[in-house]
């Protein structure tokens, strides 16, 4: 079931995603060669903290038997890495590196959830224009999202987008309805399907969902490592992630998580 959020709420998902984007804006001052993912990782969840908020991820339970509870407040995704990365004191970036960074919050209630792919010293062109892609396709399923316009134009616009520039989008993790939980109805695909029972559904102001296409460069299939969480791109060529919140409202989409 779709939930749809007074304008009281919207507002405590609004907060939550202020600081989110300003968790984002600290964590770019300090991406580097040399810094490690455990202390992006410290550094953002003392952020959250002395906002007054909870990391969303923090103790967030495995779906894979695998898993233990998630141990960071962020998520740190390197190069072939698609999402769900643990970070680590022992894991350095270096240059010419992408990292995924995803950042959840709750604040009273109500989470906010973005995820940003940054280029860490001089990247290849390649990873440059996976970057530009991926943001590109996060923006174009923004554009769609208005009222009375299909959940299947939103996935329309993103996979168009994308494959018409030679990458390829991950089909196995996909948007999701966001509020009181991190993951409520709809599941929002980033491609069309016959099988998207959301696919024909209207969007109605009220809505509150995250929209996050994730990008590779080479096929769109995943695995998942041994330690349960951190999803990896089949053929290890690089991968990108971004991520905003959004809340519909009566002409375009409002974006809860703008950095």
């Amino acid at each position: 079931m779709i939930i749809l959020k007074t304008k009281h709420e919207i507002a405590l998902m609004r907060e939550a995603g202020r600081i989110v984007a300003e968790v984002f804006d600290l964590l770019r001052e300090r991406l580097r060669p040399g810094v490690t993912t455990g202390e992006l990782d410290r550094i953002a969840e003392e952020l959250i903290r002395k906002r007054g908020a909870i990391p969303s991820f923090k103790g967030y339970p495995g779906r894979d038997r695998r898993a233990r509870p998630f141990p960071g407040a962020i998520c740190t995704s390197i190069n072939e890495e698609v999402v769900h990365g643990i970070p680590s004191y022992r894991r350095r970036l270096r240059e010419g590196d992408i990292i995924s960074i995803d950042v959840g919050a709750i604040y009273k209630g109500y989470h906010g959830d973005a995820a940003w792919t940054f280029a860490i010293g001089e990247v290849s062109e390649e990873a440059r224009r996976l970057l530009e892609v991926t943001k590109g396709a996060l923006y174009a399923g923004i554009a769609q999202a208005r009222p009375g316009n299909r959940f299947r134009d939103i996935s329309a616009a993103i996979q168009e987008y994308v494959e018409s520039r030679g990458f390829s989008v991950v089909r196995e993790y996909t948007g999701h309805g966001i509020g009181r939980r991190m993951h409520e109805d709809p599941q929002i695909l980033h491609y069309v399907s016959a099988q998207d029972g959301n696919r024909h559904r209207r969007l109605r102001p009220g809505m509150t969902f995250a929209l996050e296409p994730m990008v590779n460069m080479g096929t769109w299939e995943t695995e998942v490592l041994d330690d349960g969480w951190t999803v990896v791109t089949k053929d290890r060529r690089l991968s990108a992630h971004f991520e905003h919140t959004l809340a519909i409202t009566d002409e375009e989409a409002e974006i809860l998580t703008r950095l």
